[in-house]
């Protein structure tokens, strides 16, 4: 899944006992009644976000996972979250910067069948 939108925060780096590490970053998505997405970006997908900056728009690679929790009273609740695994800056039009459009071949375009005029056709229909 993707989701695009503006950068609206990004926190510091995370570090727990374990080792663990992450970072956060919150977008504003782009549409009529714009949400603010918190997406973690976890281990060695923290650097990704060495290169934005809050105000920027771009365009996450996001998983979506779920956890099961079980309160010491019998209680079970569910948790989400949102992880980062990809991450491209897009410019005002909605395309990424780095990469160039496609060129176009400048060939002339007629309104003519070029098979048309194919006399030895041996073809049966």
């Amino acid at each position: 899944m993707e989701l695009q939108g503006t950068v609206k925060r990004i926190t510091e780096i995370q570090t727990f006992t374990s080792g663990f590490q992450k970072r956060e970053m919150v977008i504003l998505t782009q549409e009529q009644y714009p949400q603010p997405i918190n997406i973690e970006f976890l281990s060695d997908k923290i650097n990704l976000l060495d290169n934005v900056s809050e105000g920027e728009n771009v365009r996450v690679g996001i998983n979506i996972r779920g956890r099961e929790w079980v309160s010491p009273q019998g209680e079970t609740k569910y948790f989400n979250s949102i992880t980062g695994w990809k991450l491209d800056k897009v410019t005002e039009n909605g395309q990424e910067p780095t990469h160039a459009a496609p060129s176009q071949s400048a060939s002339p375009v007629s309104g003519q069948n070029p098979f048309a005029s194919d006399e030895d056709d041996d073809l049966p229909f």
